[in-house]
């Protein structure tokens, strides 16, 4: 039964570990994409089709 309760341990860890990178990865895409959009909204006069 303890071999269980390591595995078990050893999936929560990684799970808890995978979460965090996804939510700071998606954080710092989140901010990029506000950046940019702002730039864009400042040299709106200067784009032409």
């Amino acid at each position: 039964m303890e071999k269980i309760y390591k595995t078990m341990r050893g999936t929560g860890i990684l799970n808890i570990v995978i979460g965090s990178v996804i939510v700071t990865a998606g954080l710092a895409v989140g901010i990029l994409a506000i950046v940019s959009g702002a730039v864009l909204l400042k040299r709106k006069s200067e784009i032409t089709f």
